[in-house]
């Protein structure tokens, strides 16, 4: 009876999902932020079905969106190299899921997810915005979430370890990390776990310097001031040395890239950012000093991070051997997988005797020295395209967006993506630019051309757009 309960729960919000397909996507960015919460507080005794509810929305809105005379407006991709690669990656990844060293392919298409499941939001994304101005009010909308979030993370800090605050799903107090002198726990704000809240903060970073270098009113300005203190302390307070260095490299290639096309514009910017940096520099040493500290000792204790960053990218050659030209399947070292084998009892499968962590050599593990650069030949192609999309666009928020998506994609390189669903979901939401931001910027010209031409010589259509 509980099966079927459950089934009829999952037919029931697949079905609500799919009514309406845009507003849901929207959902899914808040289901992103607070799901942790459900599962640390509000239902820890359902943690591993909340942590698919995500995935059970989306799947609703794939339904929604491609069902057949449901939604008329599609983005085309034109790019036939574009299309064969996703070809490529999807046969290959499909390929590795029958692969003998899993012992069963429903583990191989539990591993599928992490690659194919969230790529749809490529088509989907382009066709929710219709105007550049809705893309902003939708980050603004996801940016203002970082205010309870980063108050909730400072609560976490300056609470005891043991702190019901302090807390990973699905509930228990168990193995907190904690840092610096004082022992503080490194935060996790509304996330499951500490590297979900550290993507996050990664990627409200980037939202937050594109839109303050657009035109704001002074509640907005003071706002966006706000989120930034908050994603910077809680930055520090989560004790990642990652986050901290990822926001370095990120500022740095900003400015190294408006130095090189755009050095006409740097005291523009340099004015628009002096205040909010001197603000936010002035409140976190005032304030939150202790976070600093911590971090500063963390960082200086532990010197492991340029070994670890060059042994993300040397292990991959190491684990061809193992298998040599083949892997050990779709989802081999998803680290999932024994609780998914003991509850459906599936075969053990094929041990991998070799230790991994980064992205990178589990790639290389799973897919094998073929599907490896099969994959990343798809994020390096898409790390072109936003690219070539940054460099041709000429709306300057749009060009801002283009330019946080391709830096954050570049730096996160090696990171973690097929097992981490919180920068999955990020991920092809920032992959979609590369049809979102040209689409925005021809209906923005449209709309310009229409306000010049006489009133009878105005059409009430867009021409060549998905709005058709």
């Amino acid at each position: 009876m509980e099966i079927l309960g459950a089934l009829l729960v999952i037919i029931i919000i697949v079905y609500i999902s799919s009514l309406n397909w845009c507003r849901t996507i929207k959902a899914v960015f808040l289901l992103l932020v607070i799901e942790g919460a459900l599962r640390k507080w509000v239902l820890p005794q359902a943690s591993e079905m909340l942590y698919f509810l995500k995935d059970i929305v989306l799947l609703g809105a794939y339904i929604g969106y491609f069902s057949v005379g449901r939604n008329k407006r599609k983005i085309s991709i034109k790019n036939d190299y574009f299309k064969i690669i996703i070809f490529m990656v999807a046969a290959w990844t499909l390929f590795q899921v029958f692969n003998p060293s899993l012992g069963s392919p429903i583990v191989g298409f539990f591993g599928l997810r992490g690659y194919l499941f969230y790529l749809p939001l490529m088509w989907m994304i382009p066709v929710m915005f219709q105007s550049q101005n809705e893309l902003y009010n939708f980050l603004r909308s996801h940016l203002l979430l970082t205010i309870p979030v980063g108050i909730l993370g400072i609560a976490q800090f300056f609470a005891p370890a043991n702190s019901p605050l302090n807390v990973y799903a699905p509930g228990a107090v168990t193995s907190v990390a904690v840092f610096g002198a004082a022992q503080a726990a490194r935060v996790t704000g509304t996330f499951s776990y500490l590297s979900g809240y550290s993507v996050y903060l990664i990627v409200v970073f980037a939202f937050i310097v594109a839109i303050m270098t657009t035109q704001q009113s002074k509640k907005w300005q003071v706002i966006s001031i706000i989120e930034l203190l908050l994603i910077t302390v809680n930055s520090f307070m989560t004790g990642s040395r990652g986050v901290i260095l990822t926001g370095i490299l990120f500022l740095l290639s900003y400015i190294i890239i408006k130095i090189v096309f755009y050095p006409t514009k740097i005291w523009r910017l340099v004015q628009r950012f002096s205040l909010p940096i001197v603000i936010v520099a002035i409140a976190a040493t005032l304030w939150f000093q202790p976070a600093i500290d911590a971090f500063v000792q963390r960082t200086t204790a532990n010197k492991d991070v340029p070994g670890r960053i060059t042994g993300s990218f040397t292990e991959i050659f190491e684990f061809t051997k193992y298998k040599d030209l083949d892997g050990y399947g779709t989802g081999a070292t998803h680290q999932a997988l024994p609780a998914l084998r003991k509850a459906l009892n599936l075969p053990s499968g094929e041990v991998i005797s070799v230790y991994y962590e980064s992205e990178m050599g589990r790639i290389a593990l799973e897919l094998g020295p073929i599907g490896f650069f099969i994959w990343y030949g798809l994020r390096v192609f898409i790390l072109i395209g936003l690219g070539n999309v940054f460099l041709k666009l000429k709306s300057p928020f749009l060009k801002e967006l283009a330019l946080s998506a391709f830096l954050i994609q570049a730096i996160q390189i090696n990171s973690q993506l097929v097992t981490h669903h919180t920068f999955s979901v990020y991920y092809w939401f920032l992959s979609s630019f590369i049809f979102l931001l040209p689409h925005l910027e021809q209906i923005e010209n449209w709309h310009r051309k229409q306000q010049l031409l006489p009133p009878d010589e105005k059409s009430p259509y867009f021409p060549n757009s998905s709005h058709q």
